[in-house]
């Protein structure tokens, strides 16, 4: 006879949990019985039936599972569904939530830049360790990170048991506060993780404002060379277009495109302020795009990302929350929402961008940009077991019917409908409590180093009537 199943516990009336086994990759299979399987695959099914999983990925997904000699738990008050996947962020960025708000972009970055100079390697892996905590509780299991000190960041991701592709910040050696060159510094941290099973490390080119031709186009070296990603950010204001426009007498998409850096396993992040043209070129190059709605509405970046247009042109989009400082959620799921919304109310088509389109963008799609769709993105027999459990009589899912689920997930649903997340089979959040952490560990720690960086912000940076005119 198969194991009984034996129910989840209820975050709402707290039961004793089981111990948590640290290494998915070393426990036996687990068998989660009926759930409603928002699966992601290619016919984008939503069912009832089973997970099975073993290894660290799926080895069935549907109805009878077989239960021979695994743990069997009974899911049917659950969602299972894809693990969210954030194309653009700046984690450590979680101690500067709120430090610069009511600024555009150049007096957002005037306030970074300056904390930032004072930022240590303690106090930045501190900052990924409790964002990488607030994305965990929100359902993202992968993330993409722009910044420098990416070690720090690394070994937050090693601890918390998420799935991070990190990029070092690249950028003129002139313009860094960095020790060494940039460039250097990106191909050392590359060697030193490139075999770590949950972390992919990359170069990431600042952007047009601070990277020369020689730069950019050792950043694509290097990323051949190390067969990596390269990830950047592309257009986000229209003054960062026609300033390089009126230095180059070219928009950044042609400059970049003219000088041979463009190709694919590139993802540049935010895309607002895009022509046709460029849109056509990114198209043609492979270079896919995350769209950041709520950092970009936040910063009053005057434009929309154009993202019907770039999915028409073969753009792979997926979907970034940029940091707290910008934004200020890492909520993948209010990132969804927003992105809907923009693109209806700014194209009068309320069909604009629809909700299966948006749990793709979160999901299967994001997945392709990372290059990873072969086993990230979806529920499907062989790819890793990154995956979250919605509570289904969480109100902002009812009527949990599996015709809605996909809209609820879209335009309702809120992190306290997650129960639990898994990365590579391994449970790393539990009746929304971090299996590998401590959360109350975190959040003194980072309460603690944020202290300094705030009093280090320049006066009247969070004063919206200081900011200078427009």
């Amino acid at each position: 006879m198969p194991p009984r199943a034996r129910p989840l516990p209820n975050p709402f009336y707290p039961e004793p949990r089981s111990p948590v086994v640290s290494d998915g990759a070393k426990r036996g299979p687990v068998v989660l019985t009926g759930a409603l399987l928002v699966t992601q695959d290619a016919r984008r099914r939503v069912v009832r039936g089973d997970l099975r999983f073993e290894g660290g990925r799926f080895t069935h997904v549907g109805p009878d599972a077989p239960r021979m000699g695994a743990e069997v738990v009974d899911a049917t008050a659950f969602a299972a569904v894809p693990g969210f996947v954030n194309t653009h962020g700046h984690v450590a960025m979680s101690l500067l939530r709120g430090i610069a708000d009511e600024r555009d972009l150049s007096g957002f970055l005037e306030t970074l830049f300056a904390v930032d100079a004072r930022r240590v390697e303690k106090d930045v892996e501190v900052g990924a360790a409790a964002g990488i905590a607030e994305m965990l509780l929100g359902g993202t299991t992968s993330f993409l990170d722009l910044y420098y000190h990416e070690d720090a960041v690394a070994r937050a991701v090693d601890r918390l048991g998420i799935r991070g592709f990190l990029g070092w910040a690249v950028l003129d050696p002139e313009r860094t506060t960095q020790k060494g060159r940039p460039l250097d510094n990106a191909r050392a941290f590359i060697g030193r993780w490139k075999d770590h099973p949950r972390v992919t490390p990359l170069a990431a080119p600042q952007g047009v404002y601070v990277c020369s031709k020689e730069t950019w186009l050792g950043a694509r070296a290097l990323a051949e060379e190390t067969r990596t990603l390269c990830h950047f950010h592309l257009s986000e204001t229209r003054r960062e277009v026609h300033e390089h426009e009126a230095k180059t007498g070219r928009r950044p998409v042609i400059w970049l495109d003219e000088i041979g850096f463009l190709g694919p396993r590139m993802i540049g992040a935010h895309g607002v302020w895009l022509t046709r043209r460029e849109i056509e070129i990114l198209g043609t190059r492979g270079v896919g795009v995350a769209h950041c709605p709520s950092s970009n509405l936040k910063l009053a970046v005057g434009g929309v990302c154009p993202v019907v247009e770039l999915q028409g042109a073969g753009v792979r989009v997926g979907l970034g929350t940029d940091s707290v400082a910008s934004n200020n959620s890492l909520s993948m799921l209010r990132e969804m929402h927003v992105a809907g919304l923009l693109q209806k109310h700014h194209r009068w088509d309320p069909g604009a961008l629809p909700a299966t389109t948006l749990l793709d963008m979160a999901t299967i799609e994001g997945a392709h940009l990372l290059g990873r769709a072969q086993d990230l993105g979806s529920l499907e027999v062989g790819k890793r077991a990154d995956f979250s459990l919605f509570r289904l009589d969480h109100p902002t899912l009812v009527p949990a019917r599996p015709e809605a689920i996909v809209s609820h997930l879209a335009y309702s649903a809120e992190e306290g409908a997650i129960d639990s997340v898994y990365v590579d089979g391994e449970c790393v959040v539990r009746g929304r409590t971090l299996t590998r952490a401590s959360w109350e560990e975190i959040r003194r720690d980072a309460e603690r180093e944020a202290d300094p960086l705030w009093k280090a912000r320049p006066p009247g940076a969070t004063t919206p009537e200081t900011e200078p005119a427009r």
